[in-house]
C-alpha cells in the first residue's frame, strides 16, 4: 500500500495513537440516533455576528458540515469520525472569543469540501463533554478521529493557523485510513507518490502497531542515507510511540506524581516529557528537559540532551516552541 504523505507519522500522530485510555468518551455514549440529518449549528449567544443561515457550512445541496452537539447526536458524530475527522468546538455564552472561533472554524471546515465536520458544543448545555475532553477553558477545539480525541488548540487562533492545523490533521487521518468525505467518495484527486521502500516498510509496521519494526526500517534508511531527514523524524516519532505504548492511564498518573516529587529522577522526567509531547503539552515537555539539563551534570545531562534533540524532531524544526527551547538549551549549556 502507499501512504498519503511522505512521512508516515506526521508530528501530531503521537497525539492520536497514544491517547487511548487517556480520555474516556464511553461515558458519553448514547444509543445511536435514528437515521436522519443532524441539526445544523447556530452561533453562541455571545457572538457579535449575525447567525449564519442553515446549510451555510456546506456546499449547495450537500450535507451539513457544521452541527450542534447534543447528548442525542454525540455518538453519531463519534461514529462519523471513522469516515472523516470531526472537530469539536467547545464554547460558552460567557466567552467573547467563542463566537469568533466558531465563525473561523466554520469557514475553514467548509473550505475542505466535506473532508471535515465541525461539531459546535455548548458546554453549559452539555457539561459532560467538557469533562470528558478535560477542557480547562473555552473556547477549545478537539478533533475526534476513529473515536479517539486529538487535542488541537485552546483560545483564539487565526484562520491561517487553523487551516495549517487542519492540513496536518488530515495527514494524520489519512495515515490511519480515514480518507472519506461527506460527498460519498474518498477525498483527494491525485494518487500520492509512493514512499521509498524502507519508509513504506515503516509505515506498514506502524499500521500493524509494530513500532520496533518501524524504528528498524527507519534506522536502515538512515544507514543507507544519513541525510534522510524524513527518516530521522520518523524514527524519533515511532520511538516515542513505542515508549508510550505500554503505559496505562494509571501508569501516567503515577509517573506525573513521582516526577513532581523527584525533579532529578532521570527516567521519570524523561517519561513525563514523553507524555507531555503526546498530550500536546509540547512547551511543558521541552522546558522540563531543559531545566533538568540546567540542574544536572555528567552522563545524565547528556542522556537528556539527546532525548531533547529527538523530541525536537518529533515536534518539527520549524515549530516556534522548538526554536525557543533551542535558545534555552544553549543558555544552560554555555
Amino acid at each position: 500500500m502507499s501512504s498519503p504523505a511522505s512521512r508516515p507519522v506526521p508530528p501530531a500522530a503521537a497525539n492520536l495513537l497514544n491517547l487511548r485510555g487517556a480520555v474516556d468518551l464511553s461515558a458519553l455514549k448514547r444509543p445511536a440516533a435514528p437515521a436522519g440529518p443532524v441539526a445544523p449549528a447556530g452561533p453562541p449567544a455571545a457572538s457579535s455576528s449575525p447567525a449564519p443561515a442553515p446549510g451555510q457550512g456546506a456546499p449547495e445541496g450537500g450535507p451539513e458540515l457544521t452541527v450542534n452537539v447534543t447528548e442525542a447526536n454525540f455518538q453519531q458524530l463519534v461514529e462519523l469520525s471513522a469516515q472523516v475527522p470531526v472537530v469539536f468546538a467547545l464554547w460558552a455564552s460567557y466567552s467573547p472569543e467563542s463566537g469568533r472561533m466558531l465563525e473561523t472554524l466554520e469557514r475553514v471546515v467548509a473550505s475542505f469540501g466535506g473532508r471535515l465536520v465541525l461539531g459546535a458544543a455548548d458546554i453549559e448545555a452539555f457539561p459532560q463533554l467538557a469533562q470528558a475532553f478535560q477542557v480547562q477553558a473555552v473556547p477549545t477545539a478537539v478533533a475526534v478521529l476513529k473515536g479517539q480525541p486529538v487535542p488541537l488548540f485552546q483560545g483564539a487562533a487565526d484562520e491561517q493557523q487553523v487551516r495549517s492545523l487542519f492540513d496536518e490533521l488530515l495527514k494524520v487521518a489519512a495515515a490511519n485510513g480515514v480518507t472519506g468525505s461527506l460527498d460519498g467518495g474518498p477525498a483527494g484527486e491525485q494518487e500520492p507518490a509512493p514512499l521509498p521502500p524502507l519508509h513504506q516498510a515503516a509505515f506498514d509496521a506502524i499500521e500493524a502497531g509494530d513500532y520496533a519494526a518501524a524504528a528498524e526500517a527507519y534506522r536502515q534508511a538512515l544507514r543507507e542515507m544519513p541525510a534522510d531527514h524524513e527518516a530521522k523524524a520518523g524514527l524519533a516519532q515511532v520511538e516515542l510511540m513505542g515508549r508510550l505504548q505500554p503505559l496505562s492511564a494509571q501508569d501516567s498518573e503515577a509517573l506525573r506524581a513521582r516526577a513532581a516529587n523527584e525533579p532529578d529522577n532521570l527516567d521519570t522526567q524523561l517519561a513525563v516529557a514523553d507524555l507531555d509531547v503526546a498530550g500536546g503539552h509540547v512547551e511543558d515537555a521541552l522546558n522540563r528537559l531543559v531545566a533538568f539539563i540546567g540542574r544536572n551534570f555528567g552522563p545524565e545531562r547528556e542522556t537528556v540532551r539527546v532525548r531533547l534533540l529527538e523530541l525536537f524532531d518529533v515536534v518539527g524544526a520549524a515549530d516556534e516552541r522548538v526554536a525557543k527551547a533551542r535558545q534555552a538549551l544553549a543558555r544552560v549549556l554555555f
